[in-house]
């Protein structure tokens, strides 16, 4: 079974889809060493649950032959808080936020360079006593 290790962000202005991640889900971007312009994207702790990702400058335009990628998903406290920060950021709702049974609640959004992804406020798991 294939299992998802890194994503990437497709940016036609790099350093605006970096404030915009930055801003709208706190990520923190390091420039790469290599050639070309890349960033390494850190979402969280190590000790934690997720990927680390990439952000490169769009190499061919998003119309015609650009990259098509998959939507990837990112998991929230609180959706709503979320929503309003990526908004406040320059992204947009593509699809509102919607209850998934025994998940919890999901959206789309778009960033402010066209791309798709998702957000995930999981159900809140009962407190042992």
């Amino acid at each position: 079974m294939a299992r998802v290790v890194h994503f990437e962000i497709h940016a036609d202005e790099p350093e605006r889809a970096i404030e915009f991640y930055k801003s709208a889900l706190g990520w923190e971007f390091t420039k790469w060493d290599g050639a070309g312009e890349y960033w390494l994207i850190i979402t969280g702790s190590p000790d934690e649950l997720g990927i680390n990702g990439g952000l490169i400058k769009r190499l061919l335009p998003l119309s015609g032959d650009g990259v098509k990628a998959f939507v990837c998903t990112v998991q929230v406290e609180s959706i709503d808080e979320t929503a309003s920060k990526i908004e406040g950021s320059g992204g947009k709702v593509s699809i509102p936020k919607f209850s998934v049974p025994a998940v919890g609640w999901v959206g789309y959004f778009e960033d402010t360079e066209g791309n798709t992804f998702g957000v995930l406020e999981p159900l809140k798991q009962p407190e042992a006593h």
